[in-house]
């Protein structure tokens, strides 16, 4: 796992500064600890830059790596799980090997196969080739985006990165704020590629390559897979035994490092079969990690540590509390475009105590994705079924759902009233108002009249019902997909990358194997949702291997107690940042609005704490990097 930088010349009039590279590459020195490296074109038309976090052949894995005639370099970040089955492949074509690690795979590949390469690499990598021949950059994404990668043209030049900062570091680059892409974040939480907080910025799509040539005229995107699984043709008691198989092979691969690795323990059922699995493949010794509260309702330590005993892992705890407001300050910089999901605190702390005990981790990241697990599936399922009745009568049971008390989150009616407010709307804006932050229609009535001025107040929901209108399939199986190409991408698999190589952590995510997550949404909706709840399958392959109680549990997801810390030891820093006339927040909302947000929460008269979370990120990140505001702003 590694950071990546690098430069292209897009004038032939203009060369490439090493420096620069430098500067570059010293922004993601904690994504690669270990090594650093730099290949530089006589010609001066590209440069590439790396940090090494070393995990695979620890002797020879140097970045940047060439063919033989040096003719290709590539930089990397990831892991290619099937790389041992391509050299063995490309060896058979001719290409000789020099070293023992996954990169030089896809330098032969690339020789071999060209652009066609990517489709055959089984595992999580943002990379970049310089094919010095044609005089081209190839930037590249794994399939569900697991690994960033950033760009954006300066001065004669394209500038590419996997974090933004590393970008921001280059001199005489002053960053604007892009009002549109704020609007996003507003709605979502985050920023969806492959767009970016920064104006002219842009992220490369996941399952998607780039080929970029030494002009000025922008590249292409091109897909180089999609997620379009055949059905399953098989019994149920059939496709139990492949997801045995499928589960069993999707953490054997992930086990292959030459440093120790252990795993995030929840207690959750994801988690837990990840680790019983790591016992069944002979991991030793076994460490695990979990994080908990003070707090009951978002506490999971209990069944963390029920499993550990289970499987007899080197179990380490620990408790995350309100002083949490210290690391705020270096996620603001860490996360370096605006990025609204709580649990990257906790995120952020597990992997900050994993490290100091192991350099890999594996995670049950994808698991509620697969198979169907989010109440919010369920949800859609059920609201669904209303949509024989009237429209009227629909809108009816909207309103008188507002009398239902719903100012304390994770409680009974809080969550009949998220469900009822919206039978009214279409299933996708339905989805939208579970999934999203801020509504659209709260939104227009919040913002300044010269920022509302300035933006497509409707384009984020085009976006979402656009996903969701292309997803096959009832109500729930749309929202599964929809979740694969926004909410996995650029909320779930974004906070882990950040947040765990801010430590210097790889995390590796076994329900991510793209066999496996081909094959889970293969199966019959009622097979992964079932009378029960979601994940009805993968539940009853895990009767042989997890405690009952593990099983029969609640879930509980991985939340954060920001409302009521907003309520008593945040409130301070609340008001500090977020109604400070200076504030970005300030600058976008009226005053009054702001403030009504904040007092009806802390007066326990309604819940808004994410979107108050979402307005102090914003006020931080704001702080930290001082973008240039454009009018209207």
């Amino acid at each position: 796992m590694c950071g990546i930088a690098g430069i292209l010349s897009l004038s032939p009039d203009v060369r490439v500064s090493a420096d620069e590279v430098d500067a570059m590459t010293a922004q993601l020195v904690h994504r690669g600890p270990d090594d650093a490296g730099r290949y530089d074109d006589p010609a001066g038309r590209c440069a590439l830059g790396f940090r090494r976090l070393s995990i695979i052949d620890l002797a020879t894995g140097h970045q940047p790596m060439s063919n033989e005639d040096g003719t290709i370099w590539v930089v990397f970040n990831g892991e290619i799980y099937n790389f041992r089955a391509l050299r063995a492949e490309l060896e058979q074509q001719g290409h000789r090997f020099a070293t023992l690690c996954d990169t030089e795979v896809i330098v032969h590949g690339y020789e071999q196969w060209g652009t066609e390469c990517f489709a055959r690499l089984a595992g999580m990598f943002a990379l970049a080739i310089w094919d010095s021949k044609q005089g081209t950059l190839v930037l590249a994404r794994d399939r569900f985006g697991k690994k960033p990668l950033i760009y954006a043209r300066h001065n004669g030049r394209l500038y590419f990165a996997s974090e933004a900062k590393a970008i921001l570091a280059v001199p005489g680059l002053t960053p604007v704020l892009d009002a549109q892409a704020l609007h996003r974040y507003l709605v979502f939480q985050y920023v969806p590629a492959p767009h970016s907080i920064y104006r002219g910025f842009h992220k490369v799509l996941p399952a998607h390559f780039e080929v970029h040539s030494g002009s000025a005229s922008p590249a292409e995107s091109h897909a180089y897979w999609e997620l379009r699984p055949q059905p399953f043709d098989g019994t149920y008691a059939d496709a139990k035994v492949r997801l045995g198989e499928l589960l069993k092979a999707a953490v054997e691969k992930r086990l292959i490092a030459d440093v120790p690795l252990g795993a995030f323990l929840s207690g959750g059922i994801d988690s837990s079969i990840i680790v019983a699995l790591m016992r069944e493949l002979g991991v030793s010794p076994l460490r695990t990690f979990s994080i908990g509260f003070p707090d009951a309702r978002y506490d999971e330590t209990a069944y963390a540590r029920q499993v550990a005993e289970r499987f007899g892992t080197d179990h380490h705890e620990h408790v995350v509390t309100p002083q949490a407001r210290e690391v705020l300050d270096t996620l603001a910089w860490h996360y370096d475009e605006p990025f609204a999901d709580s649990s990257a605190i906790p995120t952020y702390y597990v992997s900050r105590w994993t490290r100091q005990a192991v350099t890999v981790a594996l995670t049950g990241d994808g698991g509620d994705e697969c198979f169907a697990g989010y109440d919010r599936y369920r949800a859609a399922q059920l609201a669904a079924r209303f949509d024989v009745v009237p429209r009227g009568v629909r809108g009816a049971l909207a309103r008188a759902a507002g009398l239902l008390p719903h100012a304390r989150p994770r409680t009974l009616s809080n969550r009949l009233y998220r469900f009822a407010s919206v039978l009214g709307e279409s299933p996708a804006r339905r989805y939208l108002s579970w999934v999203g932050i801020f509504p659209p229609e709260l939104l227009a009535a919040g913002y300044r009249d010269e920022f509302r001025a300035i933006i497509d107040l409707d384009e984020p929901a085009m976006w979402l019902q656009q996903l969701h209108g292309a997803a096959p399939g009832p109500a729930a199986n749309r929202a599964v997909w929809t979740d694969f190409a926004s909410y996995l991408p650029y909320d779930l698999l974004t906070k882990v990358d950040i947040a765990s190589m801010a430590c210097s952590l790889e995390c590796r995510a076994p329900f991510l194997d793209h066999d496996l997550a081909e094959f889970a949404l293969s199966l019959p909706l009622s097979w992964r949702l079932g009378p029960g709840g979601g994940k009805r399958i993968l539940k009853d392959w895990a009767r042989q291997h997890l405690p009952p109680e593990v099983l029969r549990r609640p879930k509980m997801g991985f939340g954060v107690p920001i409302g009521l810390w907003f309520r008593h030891e945040l409130q301070d820093l609340l008001r500090d940042r977020v109604l400070a006339p200076d504030s970005l927040p300030s600058r976008v909302f009226r005053p009054d609005f702001l403030r009504g947000l904040v007092d009806a929460h802390v007066a326990g008269r309604a819940n808004h704490e994410h979107r108050l979370w979402a307005l102090l990120i914003l006020a931080l990140w704001h702080q930290r990097w001082h973008p240039q505001v454009p009018d209207g702003v």
